[in-house]
């Protein structure tokens, strides 16, 4: 009887520790990031290859599970200050600090790896934005918003990461979906931080770029909204080389970008926290759905 029960106590103690490891790679948040790099991959390859698609998946998660996870630990004090993060695996200690150290560096080492199988260049793009989000980014996020700017270049960098891993190369194309994803994160970011604004100042930090929850910082959030949607249909004016879309596509895309800036709109008039998370959650909607339409649109 003693056996069966410790027997059950083992399994329980995996099962818990398989939750936080794949907790600490930040799984939902991780999977978006390898959906922008597979529609990455599929607008830029004149082939498609499985194996490649999944190297990149593979290869792409866990290098964002490894930035997801040494970010986790250098905050981790932090992390324990606020609602929002103190369920995280290090506050709650499903996870040593140790334990939170060696995955995020086997993550790190092997994802790479994976990536460097599909193409150098593709492994130097995994290997910048995993250096910028941790070595940069984390700490700036102490000093003030000018991490929000810091933290947008290795956000931007799946779907370019997807168009190299495609063609090994880097040009105007991969370029234009760099900025796409680039300047999304403003309006995307600067959402949650007014949303979290009070719970991110228990812990130090103040990420909106006025310091508070005022019109000026709506107002960049308009700013950045607006240059997102022209960016979004950059790829129907031809200039974009050969990442283009039809009239179509590009009407359903200017459709969607003109209710993304009708969020920004609405939060600049009310400064409310109800509006923000309209606008954040529409956000997480905009980019997969004009990704996946500029995908459909190649393919079909």
């Amino acid at each position: 009887m003693d056996k069966i029960q410790d027997l059950e106590v083992r399994k329980l103690t995996l099962a818990i520790k398989a939750k936080a490891y794949f907790a600490l790679t930040k799984a939902r948040l991780n999977l978006s990031v390898v959906y922008s790099a597979l529609a990455g991959y599929f607008l830029g390859a004149s082939e498609i290859s499985f194996y490649t698609i999944l190297l990149l998946a593979l290869g792409g998660y866990l290098v964002v599970g490894a930035a997801n996870g040494f970010n986790q630990v250098l905050e981790r004090e932090r992390d324990a200050l606020m609602d929002r993060t103190k369920n995280r695996p290090l506050p709650t200690g499903r996870l040593s600090l140790l334990e939170a150290m060696i995955a995020s560096t086997l993550m790190a080492f092997v994802g790479l790896w994976i990536l460097y199988l599909i193409n150098p260049l593709t492994l130097g793009f995994g290997a910048f934005s995993l250096f910028v989000y941790v070595l940069v980014y984390t700490p700036l996020k102490a000093k003030g918003a000018i991490a929000v700017f810091v933290g947008a270049f290795p956000g931007a960098i799946p779907a370019l990461l997807g168009w190299v891993a495609a063609t090994n190369d880097f040009d105007i194309e991969p370029g234009t979906l760099f900025a796409l994803q680039f300047l999304w994160q403003f309006s995307h970011f600067w959402a949650i931080a007014w949303i979290a604004d009070t719970d991110y100042k228990k812990a130090g930090y103040s990420l909106l770029p006025s310091g508070k929850r005022d019109r000026k910082t709506s107002i960049q959030i308009i700013i950045y909204t607006v240059f997102t949607v022209l960016v979004s249909i950059l790829p129907f004016s031809g200039i974009t080389g050969s990442l283009t879309i039809t009239l179509w596509p590009c009407l359903l895309i200017l459709m969607l970008g003109l209710l993304f800036v009708y969020k920004a709109v609405k939060l600049n008039k009310s400064l409310s926290v109800k509006d923000a998370r309209g606008l954040m959650i529409y956000s997480i909607i905009y980019l997969p759905l004009v990704q996946l339409i500029m995908v459909l649109d190649k393919l079909i």
